[in-house]
């Protein structure tokens, strides 16, 4: 079935284009799982704890790759909707050749800040060191990985969303062979794991480029970039809740880091990495939904359709509905086996493993109601207000739940800490929908 941006989109529709983005999203979520568990099964837990200690360190500075992509789709989107396809061509080709030159300086600045970075957070010698090696190592591929996060949302925008999904298949497939490879048969540790992340990476972001740089029967091609500050500054406004989103939780992850060295030592931070892995694969769900669904927002806006903005909004919140209630329960049907699947090795590490499970399944219920509300607003071009529900979210309910809720129930209170902080997010982001209801007739 050819679906195209301008169709009136049923909810059969609606999950058929948007099942290639969500694809792309798991499977991007999966084969970073599997980098943890080489690292964990092959070389133990304390470069595992490593890893997942530095991780949010790098997140952080691949933020603007995500701003830019979910951004510029909006603005692309729209100017589409509005009929102006070379315009939107151009604003592509801009954010290309911006990601890359931005991304190679925030390496560079990133690999000389790695080891104080990790220093600064509590890590002793030795994790530093550890850090140190993975980060190295994958901040080669940075500018790659940005142009990933943008493809995400540019192929959507393309209407050529099962490409998007080919491209992250092929990143994460040749991510696990040299997993397989460098980890598991060499031993090559960390910085095995490193090498494997950041091919598959460089993998994951120029072959997609080849593609658009080349003639293809797409709404977007490669062009000469012509400057507009303008248009720039619009991507990143319009983008700008991906951007807090990606550096709060970021910023977040580096305090739950903390906290969890204070109140359960190495362990507890080998724990929380294993529930973040599983972490990104359940939320990649919604996150996946709401990057395929946000170019139709767009398109639909530019057009000045409000009717078919109300049915995508409605029919969107029954979908995810659905998808927060089945998280929840896979949650908790699966908390034993994924724990096992990752530090079966070591009981007290288990046991605390299992114990976050049961309490942190229930954020799954909560959190797709502000992700997709924080993408429906990037896609109405309304940063700001997209931005208010990704800054609330993380660094104001997050961050004040995991550092209040342990002085009252100690390791788990973190566990619960996101639960509560996704509630009260879910319950602030149907406020700025009723709010906002008139001014864009949905």
């Amino acid at each position: 079935m050819d679906i195209q941006l301008a169709d009136h989109f049923t909810t059969g529709r609606l999950l058929h284009f948007s099942l290639p983005s969500i694809g792309m999203m798991v499977f991007t979520s999966i084969y970073g799982v599997v980098d943890g568990f080489f690292v964990s099964n092959f070389a133990g837990k304390a470069p595992f704890a490593a890893v997942n200690f530095i991780m949010p360190y790098l997140m952080l500075l691949g933020a603007l790759g995500f701003m830019l992509g979910t951004g510029g789709s909006a603005l692309i989107g729209k100017l589409l909707g509005e009929g102006k396809p070379e315009e939107a061509r151009g604003v592509f080709s801009l954010l290309i050749f911006t990601t890359l030159l931005a991304g190679a300086g925030i390496a560079a600045a990133g690999m000389a800040a790695l080891r104080p970075a990790a220093a600064l957070l509590g890590a002793d010698e030795a994790m530093q060191a550890e850090c140190a090696r993975y980060g190295r190592i994958v901040l080669l591929a940075l500018p790659a990985l940005m142009l990933q996060y943008e493809f995400q949302s540019f192929f959507v925008v393309a209407e050529r969303p099962k490409l998007g999904l080919y491209a992250t298949l092929l990143s994460g497939g040749t991510n696990m062979a040299l997993d397989a490879l460098l980890v598991g048969a060499l031993s090559l540790g960390t910085r095995g794991a490193a090498w494997a992340t950041a091919i598959s990476q460089m993998v994951g972001g120029l072959a997609p480029l080849v593609y658009f740089a080349r003639p293809n029967g797409s709404l977007l091609r490669l062009a000469k970039p012509r400057f507009s500050g303008r248009a720039l500054l619009r991507a990143l406004g319009n983008g700008a809740s991906e951007f807090v989103s990606t550096v709060s939780m970021s910023v977040v992850g580096m305090l739950y880091n903390v906290q969890l060295l204070r109140f359960a030592g190495e362990n507890g931070v080998a724990a929380y990495g294993v529930l973040m892995y599983v972490n990104m694969i359940f939320l990649a769900v919604f996150i996946g939904y709401s990057v395929g669904t946000a170019p139709i927002v767009s398109y639909h806006f530019g057009a000045r359709d409000p009717a078919e903005l109300h049915s995508l909004l409605w029919r969107s919140l029954r979908i995810i509905g659905v998808f927060a209630v089945a998280m929840l329960a896979a949650g908790e049907a699966l908390a034993r086996p994924l724990a096992a699947l990752y530090v079966g090795y070591d009981a007290a590490l288990m046991a605390l493993t299992l114990r976050g499970f049961r309490f942190f399944s229930f954020s799954f219920l909560f959190a797709s109601v502000p992700i997709y509300g924080s993408s429906f607003f990037t896609a109405l071009n309304d940063g700001l207000t997209s931005a208010a529900i990704s800054f609330l979210r993380t660094v104001v309910f997050e961050s004040c739940a995991v550092m209040l809720l342990p002085r009252l129930w100690g390791i788990d209170g973190i566990w619960i800490s996101l639960v509560a902080a996704e509630a009260v997010a879910a319950a602030v982001t149907a406020s700025f929908w009723i709010a906002k209801r008139k001014k864009y007739g949905y």
